[in-house]
């Protein structure tokens, strides 16, 4: 097994990707993952806990992107204008890998009840994060916590309309996510 070739953490998450969609999450085991992956058991458990972790692969890296991008906006940004040079600083971060990636991911998560559960605590941990980089920018609890949680919808629904769409295009995800934060906006404007 090729357990020291680079990208073991990708092919990982990759594999268990697959694996959930084709057989389910709970027929999934560790020792199949690692397998499809091309490395050990133990290169598995170097990179991740269990196989409930896979899905949040990349979630600390995200969180501290979006709020870097938050804590270096302009100085006379909005909480949303902060958001978005979030987003784009987070967006930066993803390619084709991640592409090609979200529609598998989203079918296995769709198929078990637990990777939806693993999924709905991502979005608490990102809301959180951007909440707390606006708190820190001088933005008051409830506006941080509206705008933190606009921003993690902005990010899923761009992020989804982004790797469902055409893979020949050369859109990139912060033009999506950017664009489902106007959404947002102005949804938010009509609610009254």
């Amino acid at each position: 097994m090729a357990r020291w070739e680079p990208g073991a953490r990708e092919r990982l998450v990759v594999a268990a990707v697959d694996l959930f969609t084709e057989q389910g999450y709970d027929a999934t085991t560790v020792t199949q993952i690692a397998e499809r992956a091309g490395v050990t058991k133990s290169t598995f458990f170097r990179h991740f806990a269990d196989k409930r972790e896979l899905l949040a692969a990349g979630q600390e890296v995200l969180s501290k992107l979006l709020t870097e991008g938050i804590g270096e906006a302009p100085a006379g940004a909005t909480p949303l204008e902060a958001v978005a040079a979030g987003l784009e600083r987070a967006s930066s971060a993803m390619g084709p890998w991640n592409r090609e990636l979200g529609p598998r991911l989203k079918a296995a998560v769709a198929a078990s009840a637990e990777l939806q559960e693993r999924d709905a605590l991502k979005s608490v941990g990102l809301a959180a994060a951007m909440t707390a980089a606006l708190i820190d920018r001088g933005v008051a609890g409830p506006t941080a916590a509206l705008a933190g949680e606009l921003g993690v919808l902005a990010f899923k629904r761009g992020y989804a309309a982004w790797s469902e769409g055409d893979r020949d295009a050369a859109d990139d995800l912060a033009q999506h996510a950017l664009a489902a934060l106007d959404e947002l906006r102005a949804a938010s404007a009509s609610l009254g």
